[in-house]
């Protein structure tokens, strides 16, 4: 059996604490990845790549209500082209619905700036001090801009809370064991 993603706080050794002050929005999930080895920003291509299609699904109908208001269509989380290694990627690049902000083996840092609002995605990893085993934490940070940001996130919140585990969930359920 997988590991079921649990909410957790933003490590505090994680690039992405400091952007916390004055955030609208902010979570943290936490899960033991089966490849301890993979890089931060392998690992968010391993659960981008595994997204439920049900989230696509959301993400497809949120491009269509948002274009109305003229903020930017993403496309979906697992639209990421499957030839392209994490090494090929640079900052600037954009990483399925992402823009790459920073990369390091044990953190990556994505996100989209808009009129409305900014987020920003960490997926951070550390070996957990009580268990030894090494954890994957995904946090995002939302930072709103105006009314249109605070609109947005009314139906986003509560959907986030339940997108975000079982995207991470379904990539746990993806990885075949050894």
């Amino acid at each position: 059996m997988r590991p079921t993603p649990v909410e957790t706080v933003i490590p505090a050794s994680s690039a992405i604490a400091a952007s916390l002050p004055g955030a609208y929005f902010h979570d943290a999930w936490a899960i033991t990845p089966d490849d301890p080895g993979a890089t931060a920003l392998e690992l968010f291509l391993q659960v981008s790549s595994s997204t439920p299609g049900w989230v696509n699904t959301l993400m497809s109908l949120r491009n269509r209500v948002v274009a109305k208001l003229g903020l930017k269509n993403l496309g979906t989380l697992s639209a990421l082209d499957p030839a392209k290694p994490a090494s090929a990627y640079q900052p600037g690049d954009r990483v399925g619905i992402f823009t790459l902000f920073a990369n390091t083996p044990d953190e990556v840092l994505l996100g989209d700036k808009d009129k409305h609002l900014d987020v920003v995605l960490s997926v951070h990893k550390a070996v957990d001090a009580a268990s030894g085993k090494m954890l994957a934490t995904v946090s995002t940070v939302v930072h709103v801009h105006n009314w249109l940001g605070r609109l947005y996130m009314l139906p986003v919140t509560p959907l986030h809370r339940i997108i975000a585990p079982a995207v991470l969930q379904n990539a746990a359920r993806a990885v075949p064991t050894a």
